[in-house]
């Protein structure tokens, strides 16, 4: 690794460096938290000894508390060392699409993008906004962001699926209870390394003019791209840039990142029809489900994990959940291996 990263013909095949740069970075990345924790240990269990031989309960107490949150910290790590798929090391492009219901839905898609994107900034990952459609009074109709940071996709893959909310109706003057749903789809980013083929036969492409966030001159202007693919029926769309030539070329990107997850789902043979999952945006394919009322609980309904912070959950607290998926995918796999 290092003699490849010294080499000083490497830049000469940019895509290859580039490939190596992260596959360095990714390496340094756990190194350095191996090395973190590794201090941490050594350095808590000496503090117990020593508290322990002066029989100082507070700072041994405080030792304990330090020595079981390391110990949850390695699980963590310990999934993530699993986390080896084709693409889970790469960035990802996260979907939400509200559920039928109008403004209820379309308020619950804005609560999930602002829920992911917590979560991104509490693990230091990048976030850009690619796709946002506003809805009719409030929330959003669909919204798409890239999350950029060591295992995004590994993390939030199993992320994929619907959503429900119970809560009562900050839009409903009788104050009912309602129940929303919305989607939630997370494709890899993938680079020039990996080919995906895509024919301009097999494409329709609208223009239209941008919506939302993005200021007057991106609103005044086709500056927005929508591409679809026929023979899946797969769409993506952009407007976060001026251009309307950027805006397609980061369309592409899209729609290769998620011809490509089709194709690994294939493979795994754990094939989704994103079409019927869209359309079906209900009952039959929730993954979680979040209630505010009239208790608070969220449960993954794949895992079993629940917890009774639900605002925690909705500011981005979201680490067990994702953790448990990844043990449930990987223990899955593993059954079906054996058997």
């Amino acid at each position: 690794m290092n003699a490849k990263a010294e080499d000083p013909d490497l830049w000469s095949d940019r895509a290859e460096a580039q490939r190596v740069m992260r596959e360095r970075t990714r390496l340094e990345h756990r190194l350095g938290a191996f090395s973190k924790l590794e201090r941490e240990f050594n350095d808590n269990l000496e503090l117990l000894e020593l508290a322990e031989a002066e029989g100082d309960q507070a700072i041994a107490s405080e030792a304990e508390k330090a020595l079981l949150a390391l110990r949850r910290h390695v699980a963590k790590l310990e999934i993530e060392s699993l986390l080896s798929g084709e693409a889970d090391g790469n960035d990802c492009f996260l979907e939400v699409h509200a559920g039928a219901g109008g403004t209820e839905s379309q308020d619950w898609a804005e609560m999930l993008a602002r829920m992911y994107l917590r979560w991104a900034e509490a693990h230091d990952y990048k976030v850009q906004w690619i796709e946002e459609s506003p809805g009719e009074e409030a929330g959003l109709k669909s919204a798409t962001l890239r999350i950029s940071g060591p295992n995004a996709y590994g993390w939030l893959k199993t992320e994929s699926g619907v959503h429900r909310l119970v809560r009562i109706s900050p839009y409903d003057s009788a104050s009912r209870r309602h129940t929303s749903f919305a989607s939630v789809g997370v494709y890899p980013v993938i680079d020039e390394t990996i080919e995906v083929e895509v024919n301009d036969k097999d494409l329709r492409v609208d223009t239209y003019r941008a919506s939302g966030a993005g200021g007057q001159h991106v609103n005044k202007t086709d500056s927005a791209v929508r591409l679809t693919h026929l023979p899946t029926g797969i769409v993506v769309q952009c407007q976060n840039d001026r251009s309307q030539h950027r805006n397609r070329a980061a369309a592409m990107d899209m729609l290769r990142a998620r011809l490509y997850e089709l194709e690994l789902q294939k493979r795994e043979e754990q094939a989704q029809n994103a079409r019927d999952a869209r359309s079906e945006i209900g009952w039959g394919h929730q993954i979680r489900s979040y209630v505010l009322h009239p208790y608070q609980m969220v449960k993954d309904l794949r895992t079993g994990v629940e917890k009774g912070n639900a605002q925690g959950v909705l500011d981005g607290d979201l680490d067990d959940y994702l953790a448990a998926a990844l043990s449930h995918k990987i223990g899955g796999a593993k059954d079906s291996a054996d058997g």
